[in-house]
């Protein structure tokens, strides 16, 4: 769900009152008609999603990502935007799933997402 600022809006989308409005956003293709590609490298897996997607239909987008050594002044950026923070993988790299020294996300401390999780209570159950 985007705002009106074209930036994210989580909370409008839990919210549930602007369903017509939400827009699917794609970042990684692990499966297609050949079958998993998870063993794929993730430019490949990119390319293919990419491929796909040039016949999408309305509201389904492919997520924005930039190659190279731009990290640390992108992660800048989104933090001057207010966004929550950026995933970074490896290009060369397969998809495994948990935790990969090859897929670092990097949040924003003060973005609206690190607010509400520090605002959670923890210790109540969770539905």
């Amino acid at each position: 769900m985007l705002g009106v600022n074209g930036i994210s809006d989580f909370a409008a989308l839990y919210s549930r009152k602007h369903d017509e409005e939400v827009q699917f956003y794609a970042f990684d293709m692990l499966a297609g008609e050949d079958g998993d590609m998870r063993t794929l490298p993730l430019s490949i897996r990119k390319a293919n999603l990419a491929r796909l997607l040039s016949r999408r239909t309305d509201g389904i987008f492919i997520a924005p990502f930039e190659q190279g050594e731009i990290g640390p002044d992108l992660f800048h950026a989104a933090c001057n935007m207010g966004l929550e923070g950026l995933v970074s993988k490896h290009r060369d790299r397969s998809y495994r799933a948990g935790r990969s020294p090859h897929w670092v996300k990097v949040k924003n401390p003060a973005s609206p997402a690190m607010t509400r999780a520090a605002e959670v209570d923890w210790s109540k159950p969770r539905r």
